[in-house]
């Protein structure tokens, strides 16, 4: 049996990375035969590329790792929903199995705002864990935006 809230603890302490770069806390990781295999946390704003999110920083660090843009048989662990271009890159990579934390209300393609994974034009099918340590990664996130959040007045005041 898979021990999915280990391996999402993981991706946790990565979304602390993101934060630590004033990122919002997202974080993922692959995982192959119980070994992780690719790694990466949120940063389209310091690597200025509104492509580099969790998801799909994960995903490149475990292609270069295998040598291969596929994945068969993996799992993409990530503290957050996947958008639209991320669940693109989950099935163009055959990801066997996407677990994620916190749902994305806003932008969320696995349940939230649409149900991608369920598309019948998709040629990969892929297995899908949701709520996994939702409570925690969803604190982690809410933290965040209330910083920032009283980061802003701060700085209005000092106007």
């Amino acid at each position: 049996m898979v021990d999915h809230e280990y391996w999402m603890e993981q991706a946790l302490s990565l979304a602390d990375r993101a934060e630590s770069k004033s990122e919002i806390p997202v974080g993922a990781i692959v995982v192959l035969d119980n070994e992780i295999i690719g790694q990466g946390y949120n940063a389209p704003i310091s690597n200025v590329d509104p492509t580099a999110h969790a998801e799909i920083q994960a995903i490149r660090s475990a292609c270069n790792r295998v040598g291969n843009y596929r994945l068969p048989g993996s799992r993409l662990y990530v503290t957050l929903e996947p958008c639209s271009m991320c669940a693109g890159a989950i099935v163009h990579a055959r990801i066997a199995q996407l677990i994620y934390g916190a749902v994305e209300p806003k932008s969320g393609v696995v349940c939230s705002q649409h149900q991608f994974f369920s598309e019948g034009f998709l040629n990969h099918k892929v297995d899908i864990v949701g709520g996994v340590l939702a409570e925690k990664a969803s604190e982690k996130l809410s933290g965040f935006f209330q910083y920032r959040r009283k980061q802003k007045k701060m700085l209005k005041k000092m106007d």
